[in-house]
């Protein structure tokens, strides 16, 4: 996994989404799992609209391997969906 390019997709079209993404990208992704690494890598190739309302919990989960990294995600930006 190339690092320097997953760190420039968080870069988004939606700012919303670049101050969620790359802090936890900077401060997070090292401690992550192979498999959560992958799943977030998996989770950048997904419209901005569909990521960003997966995290705020305004829509479900698209794909199961998603549910871990969007809980982690959101544990690290204290988004509270319940």
């Amino acid at each position: 996994m190339n690092k320097t390019r997953l760190r420039w997709a968080c870069r988004r079209g939606m700012l919303e989404l670049d101050l969620i993404l790359l802090p936890f990208f900077e401060n997070q992704f090292n401690q992550l799992s192979e498999a959560e690494q992958q799943a977030f890598a998996a989770l950048l190739a997904e419209p901005d609209q569909d990521i960003y309302a997966q995290i705020l919990g305004f829509q479900a989960c698209s794909d199961i391997k998603f549910s871990n990294i969007l809980t982690s995600i959101r544990k690290h930006c204290h988004v509270d969906n319940t």
